[in-house]
């Protein structure tokens, strides 16, 4: 189990730099949203990103299919980027838990932390990162 109050520098980059697919959920079409610019950075930086907003489900987002949910995306993710509340995050974990090849990493955005959801992630293998932005760690990771 990670240490959700301090992540070292090798954790992340580890995490940043074997990732490839990554599902957003709270994806937002308006460019004023922190999802839209967050997700218009990773597919800057080569990443193949899926945004998941069920009311926007079969519109684009820059370019890219918006899916009603994790499992309707039709390939496996490597990593959850969690533009929801905290509150919903065991949701997701549960979600993720029930795909039929889960995804390495859960990561929670800016503010989205809940430590008891995401145990069952953890006692699953999977990696979880809670309130920090890829945005911001891949620049100052340097990676």
């Amino acid at each position: 189990m990670a240490d959700h109050d301090h992540y070292s520098a090798d954790y992340l980059k580890e995490i940043l730099g074997t990732v490839n697919t990554i599902a957003l959920l709270g994806a937002s079409p308006k460019p004023d949203r922190p999802s839209f610019g967050v997700m218009q950075f990773l597919l800057s930086e080569g990443y193949k990103v899926y945004p998941v907003n069920p009311g926007q489900a079969g519109k684009e987002i820059l370019g890219q299919t918006v899916y009603a949910t994790m499992a309707d995306i039709p390939e496996e993710i490597d990593m959850v980027d969690v533009f929801r509340a905290p509150e919903y995050l065991g949701e997701v974990v549960s979600e993720a838990l029930a795909l039929p090849r889960r995804p390495k990493v859960i990561w929670g955005q800016l503010s989205v932390r809940d430590d008891e959801a995401v145990k069952p992630a953890e006692a699953a293998g999977i990696r979880v990162v809670m309130d920090r932005c890829p945005a911001i760690e891949i620049p100052r990771l340097g990676l």
